[in-house]
């Protein structure tokens, strides 16, 4: 069950169209590096003209929740997965860079997982109720050490010049944006009465439930990274 299905359980608009703003990261490598930024501004704008145009030839069939809903699921996933390129082929280093972001994520669950299922006894929110207060420390505790470690690694093995105090605090804000990823995604799961987006990977959900942590960094990574 993919984002666009699970929008279907509770009627809200049939984004077909996010398919064609999806298929537009395909040819980011095509804009000029000072042009990226502003075109994807630009396609924010022409994506809210298209669903309130919906609004408008459906005589209201349509409303201002089915928009808001489907636009946050343009941006979601489409928009921000493009950060991804954006890191990996327009920064120095790009290829190396782009690990934080997994680095942090991984990090994060792990940690977060680990640590919650173990010492956790305070509940953080009842969005997930699983989630603690340890784990959540947890989970900083993770992306710090793993982030360190990388830094550590490209420092020696690549004759890199990247401050451990920088990726420091790199890594507690990516760690922290992490987890609000992961409960924003639970908020969806919870209005649509599901557990995962799919069954794709038994046991772990789809895809999606695996990368959304992944996906709510993608966009801050790049503009800290950017820094480096």
């Amino acid at each position: 069950m993919n984002f666009t299905k699970l929008l279907k359980i509770k009627q809200i608009l049939y984004n077909g169209y996010g398919y064609v703003t999806a298929g537009l990261i395909c040819f980011i490598h095509l804009i000029p590096n000072e042009y990226v930024l502003p075109s994807i501004t630009l396609l924010i704008l022409v994506n809210i003209l298209v669903l309130f145009t919906q609004i408008v030839v459906t005589n209201m069939k349509r409303n201002i929740i089915d928009i808001a809903i489907s636009l946050f699921g343009v941006c979601y996933i489409v928009l921000f997965i493009m950060f991804a390129p954006l890191i990996r082929d327009s920064m120095e280093n790009g290829n190396i860079l782009i690990w934080y972001v997994f680095f942090a994520a991984w990090g994060t669950d792990t940690l977060a997982y680990l640590i919650g299922k173990n010492f956790g006894k305070h509940k953080f929110t009842e969005v997930s109720p699983k989630k603690t207060v340890e784990g959540c420390l947890g989970g900083l505790l993770g992306s710090i050490l793993f982030c360190i470690f990388y830094t550590f690694v490209c420092n020696n093995l690549w004759n890199l010049e990247i401050s451990y105090t920088y990726i420091l605090g790199i890594s507690i804000f990516l760690s922290v944006i992490s987890q609000i990823g992961d409960l924003a995604a639970s908020c969806v799961k919870r209005y649509c009465e599901i557990k995962d987006y799919s069954n794709l990977i038994p046991g772990h959900g789809g895809i999606l439930d695996r990368i959304d942590s992944v996906i709510f960094i993608l966009p801050f990574a790049y503009f800290l990274l950017s820094v480096l």
